[in-house]
């Protein structure tokens, strides 16, 4: 297999059979970006549940401190007054029928839809249009809600949804490269500390299996978990 010039180079600068701090692998990271564009900070968690027990099931939300450094594309589905606040806080799109008669019609150029209580009958019949593209409102994350305005603030500012894969990974963006070093040292731990509370009661054993971090075209770093972490 032919490998890169550009990877060549990473090989030569990074022990990738090393585990490393979250601050030593932030540095390394943004110190061998070789590319032309602004990659990403992305973290990849193995958790030690099984997804397909609904008590397992590892999902929420974070305020990343610093945000991710993208602009979100935010709908809110809802009438009247409410439809005007959400707009007033900032999201790109707000209403109802209209709205609904586009995503039917495969329109889907947005990265997160906040919905009122009352939308979610006619919304939800859209669950096989938007449930694969993960834009299904959920009230778990906040994005089911009567207070459209604050919900559209906090996706604005930096909150971010996760949830478990069903291979028992959490996959996330934490931030651009082009921030500092801190703030997307900040972005990690607030992420690792919230998967740590949302530990399942019913999982059993070692909670966090294993933990890397990567940027987008970079490698993925092992971080020792004993340095952010309970490993019980």
């Amino acid at each position: 297999m032919k490998v890169s010039k550009r990877v060549k180079e990473i090989r030569k600068n990074i022990d990738l059979k090393k585990v490393y701090t979250v601050e030593e692998a932030v540095k390394l990271l943004k110190e061998n970006s070789k590319v032309k564009f602004t990659e990403s900070l992305d973290c990849a968690i193995r958790l030690g549940v099984d997804p397909r027990h609904a008590d397992q099931m590892v999902r929420g939300t974070v305020a990343l401190p610093h945000g991710t450094g993208k602009e979100v594309r935010v709908l809110v589905i809802a009438r009247g007054d409410s439809a005007k606040d959400a707009l007033d806080a900032g999201a790109d799109y707000a209403g109802f029928e209209e709205y609904l008669e586009k995503i039917k019609g495969g329109w889907a150029d947005i990265d997160v839809i906040i919905a009122t209580p009352d939308s979610m009958g006619e919304l939800g019949k859209l669950g096989r249009v938007l449930g694969p593209k993960g834009l299904m409102p959920n009230p778990k994350s906040g994005t089911v809600t009567k207070d459209v305005a604050q919900a559209v603030k906090e996706v604005k500012a930096g909150k971010i949804e996760f949830r478990v894969d069903k291979t028992g990974i959490v996959h996330v963006s934490l931030g651009k490269l082009a921030f500092t070093d801190e703030q997307l040292v900040e972005n990690t731990i607030a992420f690792i500390n919230t998967i740590q509370k949302m530990r399942p009661a019913s999982a059993k054993g070692q909670y966090v299996r294993s933990l890397y971090l990567t940027s987008t075209m970079g490698p993925g770093l092992e971080i020792a978990k004993d340095t952010v972490i309970s490993t019980k």
